[in-house]
């Protein structure tokens, strides 16, 4: 028996083959999850693209999560599928350039509250969003992709106070959700090529140090590692693991100077 099967997933943040939401909807399917894709704007016809290329290409639906019609617009397609849903991953984040490369006590807050808005409140917004849907199931697992927030990186700025605000919202979501037997955790990533993290100045300066000092090593361009904790945190071998962040980056979350 396959880790996800018979679960059914709605994965956001796939923009292409590199992304960490493109691993973690490949190994989904491969071990027996139905999944949804979203995208929205520009970036919905490259999700749509990059979604044949998945073993069973899904279906790609458009949802802004700063629009409310468009989750609850979401929420019903879905029922209208499946009679309910086993899992999320929330893979958005977004920033300004204003946010990012250094200006952090520039930054207008007309930004900034995008910046959280998109990073941070959307995992609320969207978890309860599909609440319903989740109850219809009889709870489930939303997993959310961080970037470790305990400390200050360089050229990340604003980014990084939106990746704390989603660690406390992750936190305060597991505490409301728990009656729904909803589990609501975050995988820490170590920094990977991604199109998002090439639109950070200065991201090279962590992938400079971070194979060097992260006990495990560190392979930038593989993002298995990280899509594993997360199918893992999506299938059942968790039933009482929440408000968790479970850091996938070689370990060197733990390691001083």
């Amino acid at each position: 028996m396959a880790l996800l099967d018979g679960k059914r997933l709605v994965i956001t943040g796939v923009l292409t083959d590199d992304s960490i939401a493109y691993a973690v909807a490949e190994l989904a399917q491969r071990e027996g999850a139905e999944i949804v894709l979203t995208s929205f704007g520009r970036a919905l016809s490259l999700t749509s693209r990059v979604a044949k290329h998945l073993p069973s290409p899904p279906e790609v639906l458009e949802l802004d999560v700063r629009v409310p019609e468009h989750i609850s617009r979401v929420a019903a397609q879905i029922k209208q599928q499946w009679d309910g849903l086993d899992g999320l991953l929330h893979s958005i984040g977004f920033a300004p350039q204003s946010c990012l490369g250094g200006g952090f006590l520039e930054a207008p807050w007309e930004d900034v509250k995008v910046a959280v808005e998109v990073s941070a409140y959307s995992l609320k917004s969207l978890t309860a969003g599909f609440l319903e849907l989740f109850d219809q199931a009889g709870g489930g697992s939303v997993v959310g992709l961080d970037f470790d927030a305990a400390v200050a990186w360089p050229g990340y700025d604003w980014m990084g106070v939106a990746k704390a605000a989603l660690e406390s919202t992750a936190r305060y979501l597991a505490r409301d959700l728990g009656s729904h037997r909803v589990r609501v955790n975050l995988v820490a990533a170590g920094p990977l090529r991604t199109v998002a993290a090439k639109a950070i100045p200065g991201i090279e300066r962590f992938e400079d140090v971070w194979a060097k000092r992260a006990p495990l090593g560190w392979d930038i361009t593989d993002a298995r590692p990280v899509a594993k904790a997360c199918v893992a945190l999506l299938s059942d071998l968790f039933p009482a693991t929440t408000a968790e962040i479970i850091h996938a980056d070689g370990g060197y979350h733990a390691m001083g100077a």
